[in-house]
């Protein structure tokens, strides 16, 4: 079983930039050697509102969705979520999403590992830095 060089980074809420507290609420994920680029995204609105109980869930999920659609869809479709943007590989995609950035919801830093599986690796990376224990 050949395994590729990944790469991914958490996807943060952080819903007060001001104090800087945050949640894990995705991942996202490429593999070069496979072509992939994938996001996984799940805001606990409980731990959000545990942090500022006036957050707009709603435009904070809609801020998720669009990161993940990006990713999720091919070339030519992610152009539509992303304009210019999203005619890019999926290499450069990776980079302008897990730039740093002063919003609401930032990609953590970027860490490495290998899979035969991206997908189920990005699978496996939600469940263990997202999802609640």
């Amino acid at each position: 079983m050949t395994r590729h060089l990944f790469e991914y980074a958490a996807l943060r809420v952080i819903p007060r930039i001001e104090r800087g507290e945050s949640i894990n609420a995705g991942v996202l994920l490429y593999c070069r050697g496979l072509d992939f680029l994938g996001a996984r995204v799940q805001l606990d609105e409980g731990r959000l509102a545990a942090l500022d109980p006036t957050a707009d869930a709603a435009a904070i999920t809609r801020s998720l969705e669009a990161m993940a659609a990006v990713c999720e869809f091919g070339d030519a479709e992610a152009a539509r979520y992303a304009g210019p943007a999203g005619e890019e590989d999926r290499g450069r995609r990776f980079r302008r999403l897990t730039a740093p950035r002063s919003t609401s919801v930032q990609a953590g830093p970027v860490h490495t590992g290998l899979t035969a599986n991206p997908a189920a690796q990005l699978d496996h990376l939600l469940k263990v830095l997202v999802l609640p224990l």
